[in-house]
């Protein structure tokens, strides 16, 4: 999925981020969280269409008004509202209607840029509502919903953290932060050559869909065969993420962690998968 069709893809519109990111640090620090916002809305209608846009731009005035009356619950309630409306028909019908055109991974895209929207404005509106003095304004909201490294699947950040992160107007690096970003990135690169590797000699996927061959294995290949679609799950997630966060510690931000590996769980307070989201509910 994400390196055959969508590769060229997904590298020129996070390469692009990169360079404009770049630049704009260079000459206008002060404004890089305006330059994230624009170039994440401009993917997005490439993407997705302009319709899609407005949709989605709809939501985030609907949680923004609702956090100008300071009640947390009616913020998390119009919340859960927007949530379920991309689940139940009519409502998912008429709002898959916004999106131009059809394409692979429309629907994940869809569900995934509608989802996360939805969470970082109600994100927003409860942080809004926490702290009325900050005054927090509709452009905050876009500038926190539209950065593109994280618009269609996460990780999230709390809006207090990104808020804090990307107001700063002169960021600097901590020291030895460029080798990390460095060695994050190849690290991901080993996992998807690994991964490539793995299924010339192991079809770990293939083998489910035979019952009658999977009935004729022993109990212990059974068993590997399990875990090695689990932890299969797990490095598609760490890739994921693992892109993403390189290119978000490149803007200066601190991101969540990709999920720890499933062979490393054994606190029950740990066995949550995507950190972003278990911060968000913490939160």
């Amino acid at each position: 999925m994400w390196f055959t069709s969508f590769r060229d893809i997904i590298v020129f519109a996070l390469s692009g981020h990169v360079l404009f990111a770049k630049l704009c640090t260079m000459v206008a620090p002060q404004l890089r969280s305006w330059m994230y916002a624009v170039y994440g809305a401009l993917a997005v209608v490439g993407t997705m269409g302009p319709s899609y846009l407005l949709l989605l731009l709809g939501h985030c005035v609907g949680l923004y008004v609702a956090s100008l009356s300071g009640q947390p619950w009616l913020c998390l309630g119009l919340g859960l509202a927007s949530l379920a409306s991309f689940k139940m028909d009519p409502l998912i019908s008429w709002q898959s209607g916004f999106v131009t055109g059809t394409f692979d991974l429309q629907e994940v895209l869809f569900h995934g840029g509608s989802g996360f929207t939805v969470l970082r404005c109600t994100s927003f509106a409860l942080e809004s509502c926490a702290h009325p003095d900050r005054h927090y304004s509709l452009a905050d909201l876009l500038k926190y919903n539209f950065y593109l490294p994280f618009f269609f699947f996460g990780p999230i950040m709390t809006f207090d953290r990104f808020h804090a992160q990307v107001s700063q107007a002169e960021p600097v690096r901590r020291e030895g932060e460029l080798w990390h970003i460095r060695a994050q990135a190849g690290l991901s690169v080993a996992a998807v050559m690994a991964v490539d590797i793995f299924f010339h000699f192991f079809y770990i996927l293939t083998i489910p869909s035979d019952l009658k061959f999977a009935n004729r294995l022993p109990d212990s290949a059974l068993a590997g065969l399990a875990y090695s679609n689990l932890v299969y799950d797990w490095v598609k997630a760490a890739i994921l993420f693992g892109v993403v966060n390189t290119v978000a510690c490149l803007d200066h931000l601190d991101p969540p962690q990709p999920p720890k590996c499933i062979t490393a769980l054994y606190v029950f307070a740990e066995t949550h998968f995507d950190r972003g989201i278990n911060d968000w509910l913490c939160k």
